[in-house]
Parts: C-alpha cells; sequence; structure tokens
C-alpha cells in the first residue's frame, strides 16, 4: 500500500472492539508485531460467525488464510482498548480480501492496516469452493470494490 492510500477511520465499514493484554506486549514495551494477526483474525471471524453464520466447529465450508500482512503506523500497548475496523477490498468467487485498520479507541488516526485473504474449503475434501450465499450475502456490505 502506498503512502498515499493509508487508510482512515472512514474507509472501514464495522468495528469489533479489542482489549489488548499483558502477554501482548514485547519486551519493547508495546504490542508484539505478531499479535496484530490475532487482532485481524479475531475480527474476520466474528463477523462471519455473527453476519454470515459460519459454523467453524461443525460447518462443511470453512475459511482458511493464504496469505496476510500488516502495515505499522503507530504502536499500541496493553492496557489500550483499540478497535479492529473491517472492509472488504475484494470479492471473488471462492475468495475474499479483507482490510483490517487497529485504531486506538475512538481515535481517527490508524495505528496499523493489514490485508488478509480468505478461500472458502469444503472442510472434508480440502478444496476450494464457491463462498456460501450467507457469507456472501454478509460480505456485500463491507465492499469497497464496489464503491
Amino acid at each position: 500500500m502506498s503512502e498515499t492510500a493509508i487508510p482512515g477511520r472512514d474507509d472501514y465499514r464495522v468495528f469489533y472492539p479489542i482489549t489488548t493484554r499483558w502477554m501482548d506486549n514485547d519486551l519493547y514495551g508495546h504490542v508484539n508485531n505478531v499479535t496484530y494477526y490475532s487482532y485481524f483474525d479475531t475480527a474476520v471471524n466474528q463477523y462471519l460467525i455473527e453476519a454470515g453464520g459460519l459454523d467453524i466447529h461443525n460447518g462443511a465450508i470453512v475459511g482458511f488464510v493464504v496469505s496476510s500482512s500488516c502495515s505499522y503506523r503507530r504502536p499500541i500497548a496493553f492496557p489500550e482498548r483499540i478497535e479492529a475496523g473491517l472492509r472488504v477490498e475484494r470479492l471473488g468467487n471462492s475468495s475474499v480480501q479483507y482490510g483490517i485498520g487497529i485504531f486506538r479507541k475512538g481515535d481517527a488516526a490508524i495505528c496499523a492496516h493489514g490485508e488478509f485473504v480468505h478461500v472458502f474449503v469444503d472442510r472434508a475434501e480440502n478444496r476450494s469452493v464457491p463462498i456460501p450465499e450467507p457469507i456472501r450475502v454478509a460480505l456485500e456490505p463491507l465492499r469497497i470494490d464496489a464503491d
């Protein structure tokens, strides 16, 4: 993502609160870089479960992460309250690319932004399948590529 394309709070469609934990901090006193990926996974899956009806335990179709990245802008640390903003950057036949922004609670300045790609897979056959209709319907309102 180019320097001019850094997203802001208004570029995200839905937000989830996250409370940082003591164990999230690293030796340098801020949230460790790998922990952001956990925040991404939490926000995406919470949305899919709540809005799309994804059954992570017994569903025939699951989402596999095939790609992820993160750009860090401002550090965060325990005990801050943060918010993960979620949007859909690309919606394909069997895959979706999310954009996730990490913000301090109520703050307009982004602390980190990442991309996260899910491919939907038949759990039994381990093969990609079209995104299930209830999930596709839930993802549509988050799309920015349709703007």
